[in-house]
């Protein structure tokens, strides 16, 4: 039985083996915004469990059991993100805070009953996948929108990063996933990308860009 505080561990060290492995413990207390001692005494707590391995280079990573609940918690946090959006109407830059807190909250019969109602959704309303029951789902091959070059035509697939006004920003500029775009022209010496979406035509800085995954169209 994992309580809330080991459970906001196993999601932040299987996030961060997503996308950048290997994790160490000094990126897990940054992402967290706790102490290194408070880390290193989950991790004794966590590798003790069964839940973590620890390397001889003093890297992290989710055993098998670990990788399970880990999986199972993102499952209900994207599950209850689609829930907010889908059924309350809430706007997407809120409801990650939110679903941080219903993640450790409901059952799994609970979780059965938001994925019939919601008729099993695919990714979460940031485009991110939302794993089966047993831990395993597909991850989209994409690429940064600050990659593409000029001229190219993309479908935004997810955005990387959840942070609530960078959100606000893409929907004001209709940067959601599903939405096909166009990159008219890429600015010299790391300047912005000038993007088409329908009619309209942004500026779109290189570090916002980098955290639009996309699927560029052959």
């Amino acid at each position: 039985m994992t309580t809330p505080k080991t459970e906001e561990y196993l999601e932040a060290i299987y996030k961060m083996e997503q996308v950048e492995p290997p994790v160490r413990p000094s990126r897990v207390a940054e992402q967290l915004q706790v102490t290194p001692a408070s880390v290193a005494e989950m991790l004794k707590r966590m590798a003790k469990n069964g839940l973590i391995e620890r390397g001889k280079d003093a890297s992290i990573s989710l055993t098998d059991a670990g990788k399970q609940a880990a999986a199972l918690l993102v499952r209900k946090h994207r599950l209850s993100e689609r829930f907010l959006t889908d059924v309350l109407g809430m706007p997407w830059d809120k409801v990650h805070d939110e679903a941080c807190k219903l993640e450790h909250a409901f059952s799994d019969e609970v979780e059965d009953g938001l994925n019939k109602l919601l008729q099993n959704p695919r990714t979460c309303p940031h485009g991110h996948p939302i794993p089966a029951k047993d831990g395993t789902y597909v991850e989209e091959p994409t690429r940064p929108l600050s990659e593409l070059r000029a001229g190219a035509e993309a479908t935004i697939v997810k955005i990387s990063e959840e942070e609530s006004s960078m959100l606000q920003y893409l929907a004001s500029l209709g940067l959601l996933p599903s939405i096909n775009i166009r990159v008219c022209e890429v600015a010299p010496f790391k300047g912005p990308l000038i993007i088409e979406v329908g009619r309209a035509k942004y500026a779109i800085g290189r570090e916002v860009a980098s955290r639009i995954q996309v699927r560029e169209v052959a």
